[in-house]
């Protein structure tokens, strides 16, 4: 079934063309039609399979349909990052290059004068962080009185970041008949919670089962001593030749160091977090994708808002927290059915964030050890021995970090 069945304006098809796209995946061959029929849906689908252009064709294609352009937003897309919401913005200009229908970004970290202007010159789709949105509320610098539309991406991120506050101030401002489109890579109890204040009636749509990875993506554990995750993980990729390589970090401090002593190892290497100015961000990201910088080290703020084609690294140099920022960061990798690698590095102070990792995939990842590298077991055993309340205490805390770095994040 191609995109011409799915009763799309030649313009968009002409987009879809020009982007080599010629069959619709299956999460969008599941919700256009529903999104044309002015239906809300909650739809779940890993990252990679296409979710973006599941909700912006037909949003492109219903704004085609109206007799007269509006100088108001009738579209509001929110996005809980900046490098999510610049990604969702380069697909609706992309989509929409061959048509009348103007659209523009507002986000923080960087000037709002250069915003309120394009917000003058009247758009028809509005892409949003929702710190910065709110700024925009308040300054009367945009009306959201005829929206028609309202989409969250990535809702799930939207939630762990602690945003239910923001949301909860735009939806007063926000018209109470409309058509409001949910997507998660990850579809929970909170979501479906989420949902049922939301939307009317949803079509829910699931493409995978819930917190699955890819199945293209190879998923291999190291077991090793922390000390020597950095110097194995710049042999790894020097002897292998890897290139565009993604590492994972827990915080902002160890992305800056590793990235620093991965440079003295001869790795042209970049940090990337949420300390970082967003044209640093942005620079370093384009580098990365350009192949001017080897490997990218990010915290999890970044998991969901790269978009990256062909990337067939991730390293988890530490694995994270939260068992479902697992599934974000191998994410990265193993994109529209592409053949992806995700390496994590373990040490014995993390066995128990592994068994939440598999838990949560109800599977059990390949663990092995690397000549030359094997971690060791006098240490590991001393480890194992610690009494169970102790481990406990350190879990709590190392969740309430999570929890508290969420709220750290808030206003992107």
């Amino acid at each position: 079934m191609g995109f011409s069945s799915l009763a799309l304006d030649e313009r968009l098809l002409k987009a879809l063309q020009a982007r080599d796209y010629s069959e619709p995946t299956p999460i969008q061959a599941q919700v256009i039609p529903h999104v044309l029929e002015k239906q809300d849906v909650l739809a779940g689908a890993q990252t990679g399979t296409g979710k973006t252009a599941a909700f912006v064709l037909p949003i492109l294609q219903q704004l085609l349909q109206q007799s007269q352009p509006s100088q108001t937003p009738k579209v509001l897309i929110l996005a809980p990052t900046r490098e999510l919401a610049v990604q969702v913005f380069e697909s609706v200009k992309s989509y929409s290059q061959f048509t009348h229908i103007q659209s523009t970004i507002v986000y923080g970290g960087v000037s709002i004068g250069a915003q309120v202007e394009a917000l003058k010159k009247g758009v028809e789709i509005l892409v949003a962080t929702p710190g910065r949105l709110i700024d925009h509320l308040f300054k009367g610098t945009v009306d959201v009185s005829q929206l028609s539309c309202l989409v969250f991406d990535e809702a799930d991120r939207m939630l762990d970041m602690g945003f239910i506050d923001e949301i909860n101030m735009i939806l007063k401002r926000l018209p109470k008949n409309r058509q409001t489109l949910l997507f998660s890579a990850t579809l929970d109890d909170s979501i479906f919670a989420l949902s049922k204040s939301l939307l009317k009636q949803p079509k829910i749509i699931e493409t995978a089962q819930r917190n699955a990875v890819a199945e293209p993506v190879e998923q291999i554990v190291y077991n090793m001593d922390s000390e020597r995750k950095r110097e194995f993980l710049s042999y790894l990729i020097g002897s292998k030749n890897w290139q565009q390589v993604l590492v994972f970090t827990r915080t902002k401090q160890g992305a800056d160091a590793l990235a620093k002593e991965m440079n003295k190892d001869g790795l042209v290497t970049q940090s990337i977090h949420g300390d970082k100015s967003q044209g640093a961000r942005e620079k370093a990201l384009k580098e990365f994708k350009s192949g001017k910088v080897r490997v990218l080290v990010a915290t999890d703020v970044a998991a969901r808002g790269l978009d990256i084609r062909q990337l067939n690294y991730v390293v988890n140099y530490e694995l994270p927290y939260i068992a479902e920022d697992y599934v974000h960061r191998i994410g990265r990798t193993g994109r529209a059915g592409d053949a992806g690698l995700a390496i994590s590095l373990l040490d014995s102070e993390e066995h128990y964030l592994l068994e939440e990792i598999e838990a949560l995939l109800d599977t059990r990842l390949n663990q092995q050890w690397f000549p030359g590298y094997e971690p060791d077991l006098t240490k590991e055993s001393s480890t194992n021995r610690k009494n169970s309340k102790a481990a406990q205490k350190r879990r709590a805390k190392q969740r309430a970090f999570g929890q508290q770095t969420g709220q750290k994040r808030r206003r992107s």
